[in-house]
């Protein structure tokens, strides 16, 4: 019977393997030397300091702020439902587009960008003016009608 004959990419397949074992054998021996197994809880806490940062040194009680759990509200308080006193609001063009007729105020009370049309003009307007106007519910949200400038 013959010998089996060891080719030179068989000897060279053989050599990979034999890395690659080394190779697995070292990662495993460096996970169990760097692993955190038998540290104490100490070693493991993480803090949060009064900005929010995560560190690994205990916050100062001196700096501890007192919360009470009835305080804390879980969800959207309901808005109460003012009256207008006055219907007529006053704000800010923030953006008109004249060629397609639309735009938006900024409310200067509220802060809350209210959308304008060309029909619910009463005079020209461009963006930065000043101007008065009143809402009204539309489709999709607050309309400025009987928009004049200041």
């Amino acid at each position: 019977m013959g010998r089996s004959v060891e080719t030179f990419s068989k000897k060279e397949r053989e050599k990979k393997k034999f890395k690659k074992q080394l190779d697995k054998k070292d990662k495993a021996e460096e996970r169990k030397a760097n692993s955190g197994k038998g540290k104490g809880l100490e070693d493991m806490m993480a803090y949060i300091d009064e900005n929010g940062n995560i560190t690994s040194t205990p916050p100062d009680p001196a700096k501890k702020k007192k919360i009470i759990a009835e305080d804390i509200q879980i969800g959207v308080p309901k808005q109460e439902n003012l009256a207008p006193a006055d219907p007529v609001r006053k704000g800010v063009v923030a953006f008109y587009n004249e060629s397609k007729g639309y735009g938006f105020i900024k409310d200067l009370l509220s802060q809350e960008s209210i959308f304008v049309h060309a029909n619910g003009l009463t005079e020209a307007i461009q963006e930065n003016d000043k101007v008065t106007f009143e809402t009204e519910q539309g489709a999709k949200g607050l309309n400025a009608v009987k928009v004049k400038k200041q």
